[in-house]
């Protein structure tokens, strides 16, 4: 079992990732955020950090997720706060003419040598939620985040997502509290046991 949670900056994908981890007994991979040296730099100047930003997300990605195609991991099942994909996702915002060019040609030859999650959680929410949660967890490298920023950013989640020819769950995630109810979180943890459930019975 390989479950993948996804959305926006600040939506909730770690918490939800380590409640369903702890739910199937499985490996929680989380994505490596605050160790990339350039990422506050890039808040700060976008325009002089963006290529150096994907790249080492890129790889280091790419470095984890490979990871998990070790004989014997899966037995007990993976989750993951993050979809390779995504970080095409950010490129295409952030990169232009032939930064971009140089990075789709690196995606390309990694994307094909990852293992396809069983089913993605989309947790989706528009900009005024994920404003608020990104206030909430307080890191500061993210509080000049801009709405116009965010608002782009889900815009191309929704795109990417309509077409994603893979098993796919979208919550809408300002309907869940699932870090501070109880109630909540088993609600949308059942939700997710039945698409994964209805996804067994497909295969």
């Amino acid at each position: 079992m390989y479950i993948v949670v996804e959305g926006p900056i600040g939506v909730g994908k770690t918490s939800l990732a380590g409640r369903l981890a702890a739910r199937y007994g499985a490996e929680l991979n989380l994505e490596i955020v605050e160790e990339n040296p350039f990422l506050a730099r890039f808040y700060e100047q976008p325009e002089t950090y963006s290529f150096q930003v994907q790249v080492f997300f890129l790889l280091s990605r790419f470095k984890q997720l490979s990871a998990l195609s070790q004989p014997g991991l899966f037995a007990g099942g993976v989750v993951s706060d993050y979809l390779f994909d995504k970080d095409f996702i950010f490129a295409a915002m952030n990169l232009k003419d032939a930064e971009f060019s140089l990075y789709e040609d690196l995606y390309s030859h990694l994307s094909p040598r990852l293992p396809t999650p069983d089913l993605v959680v989309y947790l989706r929410a528009d900009t005024g939620e994920l404003l608020r949660r990104i206030a909430k967890r307080g890191r500061p490298f993210e509080q000049g985040m801009q709405a116009e920023y965010l608002a782009d950013l889900t815009a191309r989640y929704d795109e990417y997502f309509r077409s994603y020819p893979h098993p796919l769950l979208t919550v809408q995630a300002a309907g869940y509290d699932f870090v501070a109810s109880p109630d909540d979180e088993e609600r949308l943890l059942t939700q997710i046991h039945e698409a994964l459930n209805a996804q067994s019975a497909a295969d």
